[in-house]
């Protein structure tokens, strides 16, 4: 985010490759932003500009100022796993949680809760408006021959694995 040429690099990129800008996602943490503000804006401008998706990843810690979701040309918003671990320990968490998804859904911004280890964590999320959830409660990373014996149905699907965690 402190260089000026980000944007042009990856506007080069994308030419050079074909990819389909819709296919690509910059994601930077919201401490990298807080950095430099202005200077991330920016070049976060110019990425947004060229059709370019932008997440703020680990939002939460990064000590940002409210006023700066309004500036940010960002479409998602992940919510830190050191929220989502105080789960069912502390309300104050929770109710943090809940305003970060009410607020980023009424900016009309996609958000995402990482770290989902537990059924009680999973249970919190139903009925809320996070649109994506993401966690070990469905799966460790996996290698590429490990995603595709998933996809291929050599093993066995992650819904039947995921049935009856929730309820």
């Amino acid at each position: 985010l402190t260089d000026h040429n980000f944007a042009a690099r990856i506007a080069s990129i994308l030419e050079e490759s074909s990819l389909d800008v819709e296919r690509l996602e910059v994601e930077i943490t919201e401490s990298s932003v807080m950095e430099d503000p202005e200077q991330s804006i920016e070049v976060l401008n110019k990425i947004h500009d060229l059709g370019v998706k932008v997440s703020i990843d680990d939002f939460g810690t990064g000590y940002s100022s409210l006023s700066y979701l309004k500036k940010l040309p960002i479409d998602c918003i992940k919510i830190d796993r050191s929220f989502v671990t105080d789960i069912g320990q502390n309300e104050s968490t929770e109710s943090i949680i809940q305003a970060i998804l009410v607020m980023s859904s009424k900016l009309g911004l996609f958000n995402v809760a990482e770290g989902i280890e537990t059924a009680e964590q999973l249970s919190f999320f139903e009925g809320t408006p996070c649109d994506l959830i993401q966690g070990y409660i469905f799966s460790k990373p996996l290698t590429t021959d490990e995603v595709e014996a998933q996809f291929s149905g050599t093993r066995p699907a992650l819904h039947e694995s995921l049935q009856g965690l929730a309820s």
